[in-house]
């Protein structure tokens, strides 16, 4: 008895729409989708088939397979690889699985090491979506004759005056807009997110309700490349010399004591600083060209302007001392702010309230004041 579902199986999922014309059109237009080989994207593909579309799902090796296949958490290799390809099966759809590793090395791994060194606190997540999915990627799905690229995010886009708009989704708690600020409005235009109102727990509902054996599978937790949270080892191993000592000194000048790497350290660091004075302290900045790491008291941390560079605008018009909503890390909620875009990509966020741990090297991302529309986003360059 063949495994494969049948359409009318898929009937009790929801029918989407990926606003590419009329449904009668579908069978003929081409939809690649991108499968991790987790749930979300599972249940993407299927939505992608329930609606018509001629479906082709694409599985991306990053990383040695051998050793990812031996832990978990990961994504990108090994068991996933597998796990996609038993989903594609089952759906009756084809499926490829490509290489780029050496992309993935070359765009994320080696920029994320060198950030590191630099004295910042790196977020690969976003330069693979920018790099490697959603730009080399949505090249091959262009290649294979598609009219979109589908992806598993937690993501929503809508059409609007000007194009295409990203959103956020309605599920908050999964909400990836942080991780996609820097998807451009032509990459909008060929992207898709049938997820977008959907929760987590529908997801797995929909996985078990055709026999998905990922329909429990655990979320990716650490970065596919990082077994363990061990950011150190993994410089180390990419960069055996990197380990070079230098001072720890108190924001008020003061030498107490010596480290063994910047890359050991990240702003807003409190455990494992190897100084003690009696009092709490934390990681204030970290001059990479000095090989100093500078601490301080709490307060220290405080920040309210924002340089940032590399900004990727989503807007209507320039922005001169827009008020928007500003998000400084993936965990944090976006709060009041200023915005003022400046030339070359750069610009500036001036925070209606100071926030600590404001850290270069991560992003900051840009929300309306009055809606959950995402207008773009930018790299944290320095803060005062």
């Amino acid at each position: 008895m063949s495994d494969v579902l049948s359409v009318s199986a898929l009937d009790d999922m929801p029918l989407i729409d990926l606003g590419l014309g009329s449904p009668e059109n579908r069978a003929g237009q081409r939809v690649v989708i991108a499968m991790s080989g987790g749930v979300d994207s599972s249940v993407a593909a299927a939505l992608v088939k329930r609606a018509g579309y001629d479906a082709v799902g694409i599985t991306l090796q990053l990383y040695d397979h051998g050793e990812a296949i031996r832990r978990k958490g990961a994504c990108c290799a090994g068991q996933d690889i597998h796990d996609a390809r038993a989903v594609a099966a089952k759906l009756d759809m084809p499926h490829y699985v490509l290489d780029y590793e050496s992309r993935f090395k070359e765009s994320v791994m080696d920029e994320f090491v060198d950030s590191y060194l630099s004295g910042h606190t790196p977020i690969p997540c976003i330069r693979c979506n920018e790099t490697v999915k959603f730009r080399d990627l949505l090249t091959t799905a262009r290649e294979l004759g598609a009219v979109a690229l589908v992806t598993g995010h937690y993501i929503a886009t809508r059409h609007g005056t000007h194009g295409w708009e990203m959103h956020r989704p309605r599920d908050l708690a999964r909400d990836q807009s942080y991780f996609l600020f820097s998807t451009t409005q032509e990459q909008l235009d060929f992207l898709r997110f049938p997820l977008a109102d959907l929760t987590k727990d529908e997801i797995r509902d929909y996985a078990a309700l055709i026999g998905l054996k990922v329909a429990d599978k655990p979320d990716s937790q650490d970065i596919c490349f990082v077994p363990n949270g061990d950011y150190a080892g993994v410089i180390k191993r990419l960069r055996p010399d990197c380990g070079l000592p230098g001072d720890i000194r108190h924001v008020d000048g003061e030498l107490l004591g010596r480290h063994q790497g910047v890359l050991h350290y990240t702003v807003g660091q409190r455990r494992g600083l190897g100084v003690a004075t009696g009092d709490p302290l934390y990681v204030v900045a970290i001059d990479a060209d000095k090989r100093e790491v500078i601490v301080g008291p709490r307060d220290a941390l405080a920040r309210a302007r924002i340089l940032l560079d590399e900004v990727n605008w989503l807007g209507d018009g320039k922005a001169d001392g827009e008020k928007v909503r500003a998000r400084i890390r993936s965990t944090g909620e976006p709060a009041m702010a200023e915005l003022t875009l400046k030339n070359n990509g750069a610009a500036e966020i001036v925070l209606a309230e100071a926030e600590e741990g404001v850290s270069p090297g991560q992003a900051c991302v840009f929300y309306a004041a009055d809606s959950d529309r995402v207008l773009g986003g930018g790299w944290i360059k320095g803060a005062v």
